[in-house]
């Protein structure tokens, strides 16, 4: 039986990218989700890319965007912060979930245990 769901598919990058903004909560912005995830995941991925891939996720409805208060650090200058809308934390949900499913009983195959 297939699943018939409105949330969108997700490509591996745009899913550690949305992880990403999961796991920063209130202070996910461009540079921390780079750094969250090559820190947890190895992957070492431009700044490009990962604006690229927020703007995406963005004008796909999956993500909310901000723009902080001026920082002393930052020279004045602001930062732009991202949130899951509800759509982005079903797409997550949708992608979570037929990933364990396909990995489920897979630990001994793939060497994890």
């Amino acid at each position: 039986m297939w699943l018939k769901t409105k949330a969108p598919v997700l490509g591996d990058f745009e899913q550690l990218v949305l992880l990403g903004v999961l796991r920063l909560e209130d202070a996910a912005y461009g540079a921390a989700i780079r750094q969250e995830i090559h820190a947890r995941s190895g992957r070492d991925v431009s700044i490009n890319a990962v604006y690229t891939t927020l703007d995406r996720l963005e004008s796909k409805g999956l993500l909310k965007s901000w723009v902080g208060d001026p920082t002393p650090e930052r020279g004045g200058r602001r930062r732009k912060f991202y949130a899951l809308r509800p759509a982005g934390v079903a797409a997550m949900r949708q992608a979570y979930r037929a990933f364990t499913g396909m990995a489920d009983g897979l630990q001994s195959r793939l060497e994890l245990e």
